[in-house]
């Protein structure tokens, strides 16, 4: 009988010891399967925060490469707008999606920005002949009352205010003029030239070239030198960030959607009128070379050719571009200048690198200037003698 207890006491203990390994066993399953879960979550975490850096890592993990990771993960998220931003935006997008009203008769809007009077008053008054009824001209002047020797420009001075070079003045002036230009419902493209400026083409030709495309030809390049995102001041946040600072040129031609836009702005304009000056943190921001660019390469990118249909030639690397004195006046000179279809940007660091794009029109490689400047007031009598040669390349 002691025996036999002790036996069934034995075998009570075996089973025991079988039932609680057999528990320990089912336990491990779940755990070992929450650790590989866990270890694939932190992978895919490490990857978000990480993502290889180079095409050969991405294919150890799949044949199809770093788009296979892309895929798998969420969208990088965005910083949260401010309210003034959100207001803007909405401006904006309302803008551009409304459909404007053609008008029976189309025209261009030629505004010119001068210190005074116009030298090359009487070379567009003969670019213009003819045309009446497809143009409007607008004249600011700055510093003293212009004298007007064609009747295209007899009483077309708008109100003015003095313009100092690299200051918010300047950008002033443009938006200034938009703001005249746009009362005629008429206006569907507006162009800013300087006292400088000559014609390169016929009327006829810059008409079809400005009017049968539906963007804005806006100077605007990456620059990572000191003259381009060197400019930059933090104190733009958090609405312009760095990695969206443009350069360009001023001189700009504009379609109707993207003046009115100019015209509705005033946060981002606040931004550059405050802390894109001379002297600002020991920098040298110019606001005319940086507001536009910047600003629609933030709200319509696409909306915009990177390059001016303004030619100057900054190849001599100084502070101001190339200026033509009448001596420099020939055939060939403007024959070279008119057959130029490619634009070149300079970066102004150390690399000095060139950028260079095709001038596309509507997807068609054309040459890329309708205007040019410097061109002394000397100039004028050689100009006019080549007029109707050039201006039928």
């Amino acid at each position: 009988m002691k025996t036999a207890k002790v036996w069934r006491l034995g075998m009570g203990k075996v089973q025991l010891l079988a039932e609680q390994r057999h528990a320990r066993t089912q336990l491990r399953k779940p755990v070992w399967i929450m650790v590989l879960i866990f270890v694939f979550i932190l992978f895919l975490i490490s990857a978000y925060v990480h993502p290889p850096q180079s095409s050969s890592a991405c294919y150890i993990f799949s044949s199809r490469g770093c788009k296979v990771l892309t895929d798998w993960l969420p969208p990088v998220p965005t910083r949260e707008y401010t309210d003034e931003e959100i207001a803007s935006r909405i401006v904006i997008k309302e803008i551009l999606s409304t459909s404007l009203v053609e008008t029976i008769n189309s025209k261009i809007a030629f505004m010119f920005l001068t210190p005074g009077t116009l030298p090359f008053e009487s070379l567009w008054d003969r670019f213009f002949h003819g045309h009446e009824g497809r143009f409007t001209v607008y004249v600011h002047s700055s510093k003293e009352k212009p004298l007007h020797v064609s009747h295209y420009f007899m009483n077309r001075d708008i109100r003015s205010e003095q313009v100092i070079w690299g200051k918010i003045s300047m950008v002033d002036a443009e938006k200034r003029l938009l703001a005249n230009a746009l009362q005629d419902p008429d206006n569907q493209h507006f162009v800013l030239l300087s006292d400088s400026c000559v014609p390169l083409h016929n009327f006829d030709y810059v008409y079809d070239y400005l009017m049968h495309t539906n963007i804005s030809y806006i100077d605007c390049f990456y620059d990572p030198g000191p003259h381009g995102n060197g400019r930059y001041s933090e104190h733009m946040l958090p609405e312009v960030e760095k990695k969206d600072f443009r350069k360009g040129a001023q001189w700009f031609t504009m379609k109707r959607q993207h003046a009115l836009i100019v015209m509705a702005d005033n946060l981002y304009y606040s931004k550059f009128r405050n802390y894109c000056k001379p002297g600002l943190d020991g920098k040298n921001c110019i606001a005319d070379e940086h507001y536009l660019p910047t600003f629609f390469n933030m709200i319509d990118p696409g909306g915009i050719a990177t390059w001016s249909v303004t030619h100057v030639d900054w190849s001599e690397r100084k502070w101001h571009p190339k200026s033509y004195r009448a001596q420099d006046i020939s055939y060939e000179l403007l024959k070279n200048i008119t057959s130029i279809d490619e634009s070149v940007h300079v970066t102004s660091d150390d690399k000095h690198e060139e950028q260079i794009k095709p001038c596309l029109w509507n997807g068609v490689k054309r040459p890329c200037y309708l205007f040019a400047r410097k061109f002394y007031p000397e100039a004028l009598h050689n100009l006019l003698e080549h007029f109707s040669n050039y201006t039928t390349i």
